[in-house]
Formats: C-alpha cells, structure tokens, sequence
C-alpha cells in the first residue's frame, strides 16, 4: 500500500476492547512496542478484525506531540514511544524530526520551527512521541 502518513507500523492485533460506540484496537509492533487504536465498531466489523489478524497502523508526522523529559510523567496519550532524535530538518515554519525507536522502528513527526528549538531538538536528543489512539487509522489487506 502506498500512503502519504509518514509512520506506518505492520503488526499484529493482540487485544480488543469494545466500547459503547469505539472498540480500542491493541497491536503489537516487532521489539515489543504496541500501538493502541480506537475505531468505531462499525470499523473494526469493516476491517474484519480479531486477535492475531495482522493489520497496519498510520500516523500521519503532524499528529505526533515530542516530549522532553517524559519518563517523569503520567500522560492520558496511549501512544508513548521513547526514542532517540535521527535527524532534524528544519523549514520555513516547520520542522521535521525523524526518531529512532527500539526494535528497529522509526517514526516521524513534524513540530513547529518554535518546538523544536525550545525541546533543543538534534540529532542524539532522548525524546517521547505521543499519539492520540483517535489519530491511528488502521487499514487491512482485502
């Protein structure tokens, strides 16, 4: 498949809980990292998915929030991901920041020119990606 969302993740669904109206979607990625979803029912029926169904997770850059520091916090975001800042291209107004995650992962976000420069963002810098499970779109294979 081929998309515009920077962050693509192939995994497995390892767990879902229904919801009144939106079933959280639990998908285990390789190295051990999961990426949670929440998709109405009507999706997750669409979608045909069950545990071990291999499903694909996509995040588009804009949607992730950098944290520095974040180990020391409780945040509500089920998407957490410490990793390691790879590469820092800055623009006219924004920026983007390319992480290292384990298990070979890697994710993209863009942060404006401000963020990125008050998180002193370079390559090397310890940060945490955090992603709204309601900005995880997951597509299947037909």
């Amino acid at each position: 498949m081929q998309t515009s969302a920077r962050n693509v993740f192939q995994g497995t669904v390892t767990a879902i809980h229904s919801g009144a109206v939106n079933d959280e979607i639990i998908m285990a990625l390789p190295g051990g990292q999961e990426v949670v979803a929440s998709i109405t029912q009507a999706s997750t029926k669409r979608l045909g998915l069950a545990v071990g169904k291999p499903v694909t997770a996509l995040v588009k850059a804009s949607f992730v929030i950098l944290l520095e520091d974040a180990e020391g916090w409780l945040l509500s975001t089920r998407n957490q991901f410490a990793g390691t800042v790879k590469a820092v291209r800055p623009g006219a107004v924004n920026t983007e920041v390319d992480m290292d995650l384990p298990g070979g992962l890697s994710l993209c976000a863009i942060v404006t020119m401000d963020s990125a420069q008050r998180l002193k963002l370079a390559p090397g810098s310890k940060v945490t990606a955090a992603v709204k499970a309601s900005h995880v779109i997951l597509a299947v294979e037909k």
